[in-house]
């Protein structure tokens, strides 16, 4: 099991992510083609899949989006970012990727955007 794997724990098959959200699949690619939601490849077989804690009941994470942008601004990867998101940070406490699901995207941004600098 890959370092990825472990952090994230959860993961969804792009038809997984449209049967949560009532949308078609081909809606979940737009959004991870729009920067609302990142996939990687994983698994056996090889198949684009998103973290599950990217996905509240019907919707996706708030703010999840803008994160995602700020670290793509400061040059992260998508492994990367997700590595970020799924990491413990004691000066939060806890995930940035908890932190967003809570609602408190103020601190989670801030130190996403100290990255680029």
């Amino acid at each position: 099991m890959s370092t990825l794997d472990e952090l994230v724990g959860e993961w969804l098959t792009l038809p997984d992510v449209a049967e949560r959200l009532g949308i078609e699949t081909s809606r979940v690619r737009r959004l991870i083609d729009e920067g609302q939601l990142v996939a990687v490849r994983r698994g056996e077989p090889v198949v684009r899949s998103v973290p599950t804690a990217m996905i509240l009941e019907e919707a996706i994470v708030p703010h999840l989006a803008g994160t995602i942008t700020v670290l793509r601004d400061a040059g992260y990867t998508d492994d990367e970012l997700l590595s970020w998101l799924f990491t413990e940070d004691d000066t939060l406490p806890g995930r940035p990727i908890d932190r967003l699901r809570e609602g408190q995207r103020g601190e989670v941004r801030r130190r996403a955007q100290s990255l680029a600098f």
